[in-house]
């Protein structure tokens, strides 16, 4: 039968289940070196919180008055069987009975106060839940003991991991640190808490390079296995999810290792245990940070403590053997071991785990714990009849009771519990500073309050934090560097998310952000700079006056102009000479004037379209130009007629004069602007934004409205210049005073090179060059036809005056070149 290493009587008695004795390490003592601490101080302090609530409720007449409480606590020695065992004796009286139905005893104990980790809680959980006993834990945080269809009377003063993992998660996506390593406790609380910290982690981006687990029962090789994926990782920051025990393991392997560097993210479990900080001689832990429960302060609880008699104690075998570890000596004399304890010793003048009371913040959710049965007791007892003491209470109703008990301690704080039995979520985010000595410092740097909105939940109160090795410096660790703004991520094939490279957005897209998954492409009018991470406003292209091309074809054009009217001057003067008389000087200045249109149309291609640009510069030419031909084709038909008219019988000048030639060329233009006034009526030119030519440019030009207008002019340009290729070739062996002809067929045949090398030209190519093209055909036919026409007559008049005679002109047998 099992007994309880602490007992004492009372008119109700609570159960207490805690791990006084760890059960992995070999503790046997040779009294030839100094003895290792008492494995048991921890929790033996969180019994002695259960002894000080005890003592206090008994002394209260406000609470609980006349009823006394007593207790059964037991020592489990952190194993799960004996956990179950314990609690299967805790829900029996004890006594001997000769009943046939012995399993409708009541329980020995109303409530029970453990178990400190949440594996064995599990277990208790599961074996007294159909008894409805409950059971009120101080530290198991499993998120699973939420689950009240399992666990029916499972309550806690400690948050559940499901708010913990959460907010770690949450603490390491505040850092930047999207690679990291874990390691867990391999049992309910490590599993379920890692679980929950990884689906949450994924949801926020975070990549795990290892997760592995390990039980402080596990041999060494395994946790040196798990040591060599540490040191070999990339990552440099490491989520321990590790109960004090397996953290105490853990910290004993790390030792030799020279593991320092790495950034340790902590549960509540070890993150502000000061034996672990302690344990930590090389300083693998320095500037570790996590959560813990917050602060607290319980009046009494630290004198009380210190007030340990040994030999007075209701188990003076366990109390000695504390006292005896705590002191290093021994109360019998033996020859091995020199010190010999007195029983006298001052608790107040020594340094160790027991008199740290860094624990607090635990010790006060026992003290609450038992405070909470005390106020449900409290609350069932007050009753208007006589309660005596042979009144046996119900564990189900003093569970009901407990789930809508809601009170504050002495300190002010409140106690109740929500539906699944579990506290309000609130933590501390602690920072290992160092301190003086040596010592660690947890330094409160933050708060993180589960009931608040999502993006209020974590406040820093403190910016001044201390990293690995104590820099000030935030570590980083991603599996690769953040992609700047200009590039997307492209996942790294094999590897998981956070795993990525860098490639630059291609021409016309955009990232504006930081690891951004896809770029964006720009709007229409827009362009990729060339970093890529902004859209600018395209330039528009066009064929301008400031450009050494369009500066060029203007320069071309004026110089046509000028060329133009210097020659009309020249025939203006020579008017009389037979050379310009003999040439039709009518239809010679009006083709002269009709060239120098011809020059100033191609002004009109140049510079950036408009509406009324784009509509000029099409007709104009095309008008100016059959004004020429039509001058052109005059003069050829009148050379062509002139030779006919000489043969006997024949006539044909009367239909040929002057008055014929002018009617001609005004036909054949009318016709031209008939073409051009139906193309402006039906589908005129209009300023076009081209975006497809070229890709970062919008390229401004006119686009011809309708084709079939366009091609209407061009082509009845080129019937015209056809036709008078054809009477000028007829009349190219005329006698020599008619050998105009000669010329005016060298000048046609010019521009119809011209103009057929023009059509391919033209439409091959792209943007502006399509417009040069056009204004270059026009500038060269038109220089054809100037010098061709009327350079060689220039040349008489000018430097061959004696042949600018009628005696010349009629001479026959000559070869001249006019």
């Amino acid at each position: 039968m099992e007994t309880p290493q602490l007992s004492k009587e009372g008119d109700i008695i609570l159960g207490g289940i805690f791990s006084f004795h760890s059960s992995w390490k070999n503790r046997e003592n040779t009294y030839t070196q100094k003895p290792l601490p008492l494995e048991c101080i921890r929790e033996f302090q969180f019994a002695q919180s259960m002894l000080f609530a005890i003592e206090e409720i008994n002394n209260s007449t406000d609470l609980l008055p006349g009823v006394s409480l007593g207790y059964d606590i037991y020592d489990t020695c952190g194993s799960i069987a004996r956990s179950v065992k314990v609690a299967l004796a805790l829900t029996n009286d004890g006594s001997n009975s000769t009943s046939e139905r012995p399993c409708m005893k009541a329980a020995r104990v109303q409530a029970i106060m453990g178990e400190t980790s949440s594996s064995p809680s599990t277990a208790i959980a599961t074996v007294i839940g159909p008894f409805n006993i409950p059971l009120i834990s101080h530290f198991a945080t499993c998120a699973c003991l939420s689950d009240k269809t399992k666990y029916p009377s499972f309550l806690r003063t400690i948050p559940s991991d499901y708010y913990q993992s959460r907010a770690l998660a949450h603490l390491v996506k505040h850092f930047g640190w999207t690679w990291v390593g874990a390691v867990r406790t391999n049992d309910d609380y490590g599993n379920n808490g890692m679980a929950t910290f990884t689906e949450t982690a994924e949801q926020l981006g975070i990549c795990l390079e290892y997760s592995v687990s390990f039980f402080r029962t596990d041999p060494s090789d395994k946790i040196q296995k798990i040591i060599e994926i540490m040191k070999s990782s990339t990552s440099k920051v490491i989520v321990a999810f590790l109960s004090h025990m397996d953290m105490d393991v853990l910290m004993h392997e790390l030792s030799p290792h020279n593991l320092t560097g790495h950034q340790w993210v902590g549960s509540e479990s070890w993150i502000f245990d000061s034996q672990i900080a302690a344990m930590d001689k090389n300083h693998i832990l320095d500037g570790a940070i996590g959560l813990s429960v917050p602060k607290a302060h319980v009046g009494g609880l630290t004198e009380f403590m210190f007030n340990v008699e040994p030999l007075n104690s209701s188990n003076s075998e366990l109390f000695t053997e504390f006292w005896e570890a705590l002191f290093s000596c021994k109360f019998k004399e033996s020859a091995e071991f020199q010190s010999e304890c007195t029983g006298h010793e001052d608790l107040t003048e020594v340094e160790n785990s027991f008199t740290d009371m860094s624990l607090m913040p635990i010790f006060n959710n026992v003290y609450k714990g038992v405070y909470a049965v005390a106020h449900a007791l409290h609350d069932i007892l007050s009753c208007n009849k006589t309660c005596n003491d042979n009144m046996r209470l119900d564990p189900t109703m003093i569970l009901q009771h407990l789930k809508k008990i809601n009170f504050k301690t002495k300190e002010g704080d409140e106690v109740y519990f929500n539906e699944n039995g579990d506290p309000t979520a609130t933590y501390e985010i602690i920072n290992w500073q160092p301190g003086e000595n040596g010592m660690v410092d947890f330094v409160t740097v933050g708060l993180y309050d589960a009931s608040l909105p999502a993006d209020k939940q974590l406040n820093w109160t403190n910016d001044a934090l201390i990293w690995t090795r104590n820099t000030l410096e935030v570590p980083v660790s991603v599996c690769s560097e953040t992609c700047p703004p200009g590039t997307r991520k492209v996942l790294q094939k094999g590897k998981p998310v956070c795993c990525h490279d860098c490639v630059k957005c291609a021409e016309g897209e955009i990232s504006n952000t930081s690891d951004s998954v896809t770029c964006v492409r720009c709007p229409l009018e827009t362009w990729s700079n060339e970093a890529r991470d902004a859209c600018v406003k395209k330039e528009a292209v066009f064929l301008s006056y400031g450009e050494i091309m369009g500066a060029l074809l203007t320069a071309a054009s004026l110089f046509g102009t000028c060329l133009t009217a210097i020659v009309t001057v020249i025939f203006f003067r020579y008017r009389k000479t037979p050379l310009v008389r003999a040439n039709n000087s009518e239809l010679s200045f009006l083709l002269l004037f009709s060239l120098t249109l011809c020059f100033l149309c191609s002004l009109t291609f140049i510079g950036e379209p408009s509406d009324w640009s784009c509509m000029l510069r099409h007709t104009a030419f095309g008008i100016t130009f059959v004004l020429c031909l039509s001058c052109v084709l005059g003069k050829t038909m009148v050379v062509l007629m002139a030779f006919k008219a000489t043969l006997p019988g024949k006539n044909v000048m009367k239909w040929f004069g002057p008055t014929q030639q002018r009617l001609s060329v005004l036909t054949f233009t009318v016709v031209q602007v008939i073409i051009c006034i139906l193309w402006l009526t039906i589908s005129p030119p209009f300023p076009f934004r081209n975006f497809k030519e070229m890709k970062d440019k919008i390229i401004l030009e006119c686009s011809l409205g309708s084709a079939v207008g366009f091609w209407a002019v061009l082509g009845y340009i080129g019937f015209l210049a056809t036709l008078c290729f054809i009477c000028a070739f007829l009349a190219r062996k005329l006698p020599d005073n008619f050998n105009e002809a000669k010329f005016i067929t060298f000048s046609m045949l010019i521009f119809c090179a011209v103009w057929i090398t023009f059509i391919p030209a033209y439409v091959s190519s792209p943007g502006k060059l399509s417009v040069a093209v056009e204004i270059f055909a026009i500038l060269a036919s038109t220089f054809g036809l100037l010098f061709c026409i009327f350079m060689p007559k220039c040349y008489v008049m000018l430097l061959k005056p004696e042949k600018n005679t009628k005696k010349n002109m009629m001479g026959k047998g000559q070869t001249k070149s006019f």
